[in-house]
């Protein structure tokens, strides 16, 4: 059920084990299983911690499109992402997204929107 994938995604995401929650999250959608903002959120933060910025997005992209609620926990993870990817373009885009959206931005988000610009070459 959507408990226990979400707790599986989260253990993968804090062993820093990027595909196997990227397997299980896949998984959760062609077994039918319900996938929650936790969820998500897991999988974005497992994305983030392994430097797959693009599977962050994307993953992030999936949750408008399924009516996922995105929270300050998703724009953090996923700015961050494009931050550790050298993608300062997206980040911006994403912080901006934020206030936008009425989504609070913390000094994680913060943080990693600054860092992404020093990494924005001339």
């Amino acid at each position: 059920n959507t408990i226990t994938y979400s707790a599986a995604v989260s253990a993968c995401e804090k062993g820093e084990q990027w595909e196997q929650a990227l397997q299980l999250f896949r998984e959760m959608s062609s077994s039918c299983v319900e996938r929650n903002t936790i969820t998500y959120n897991a999988t974005v933060s497992a994305c983030e911690k392994g430097e797959q910025w693009a599977h962050a997005l994307q993953i992030f992209r999936e949750m408008a499109h399924g009516h996922v609620e995105r929270n300050t926990i998703t724009y953090s993870a996923v700015v961050s992402a494009c931050e550790k990817g050298e993608q300062w373009a997206h980040a911006l885009q994403l912080f901006r997204e934020m206030a936008d959206r009425r989504v609070e931005r913390n000094a994680i988000t913060y943080s990693a929107a600054v860092r992404a610009c020093s990494t924005k070459t001339a």
